[in-house]
């Protein structure tokens, strides 16, 4: 199933987004039939998609939207940043215990810690990460992890133009120099990169255009992956 979100009302501030329609089947076919229906008109005032991972909604929406901006949303981002970090803590356990995750294994019991936002720890689960990084032989679940943090942090900040500049300072420095041991990185690097270089989606802070047209944020995901207040963030 796919779920296609008006976002205008939040990218403008002025609302929550707007279910649009939800289309049987998940495929480039899908959504571009979806937006080879809607008139010409509409589909000219769209100037940014954000989307899942999905290269067939990418696809879709730059041959019927060709001059609107393709993006990752937030929501998508995140979850791949967090999947790195998960990776890289399940490596480190192999390696440092040469099994995987066990209850009373410190990287095991501390997975749901790691993803929490760092403005959000209490004090146990802070103390639980101080002992879990003392130790050398997780130091690259704690550079992970300072990456995952510095990404949420970067989309969570109230000001879009702090949280865009935020978020191409967390590229710039993950982007050169970065050990080949920290491999779980590149995936997400790759991607946030991109979405810059399409501009950064959710966090654009540009002022409307002075022509006056009429701008369209649009949303396409699949449900199961991202429900569509997910897809909004």
């Amino acid at each position: 199933m796919t779920v296609i979100i008006d976002l205008t009302a939040i990218r403008e501030g002025t609302g929550p987004a707007r279910l649009l329609d939800m289309v049987e089947g998940r495929s480039k076919q899908a959504f571009k039939a979806w937006l080879v229906e809607r008139e010409e008109s509409w589909r000219n005032e769209v100037e940014v998609v954000a989307m899942d991972g999905f290269t067939g909604f990418k696809t879709a929406a730059s041959e019927e939207l060709p001059d609107a901006v393709a993006v990752m949303d937030p929501f998508h981002v995140v979850r791949l940043a967090g999947e790195a970090l998960d990776g890289c803590r399940r490596r480190v356990q192999l390696d440092t215990c040469g099994h995987r995750g066990r209850k009373a294994d410190p990287l095991y019991a501390a997975r749901r810690t790691l993803h929490t936002g760092a403005e959000l720890l209490t004090d146990k689960q802070k103390d639980r990460l101080t002992t879990l990084f003392a130790a050398d032989a997780h130091v690259e679940v704690e550079a992970t992890w300072g990456i995952y943090q510095r990404m949420i942090t970067a989309y969570r900040h109230p000001d879009r133009r702090t949280g865009r500049t935020l978020m191409s300072t967390l590229i710039e420095s993950i982007s050169h120099g970065v050990p080949a041991v920290l491999a779980e990185v590149i995936t997400p690097e790759t991607h946030v990169k991109k979405t810059r270089r399409r501009r950064a989606g959710q966090l654009r802070s540009d002022p409307a255009p002075p022509t006056g047209r009429p701008k369209r944020s649009t949303g396409a995901s699949n449900t199961y992956a991202a429900p569509p207040s997910d897809s909004a963030t």
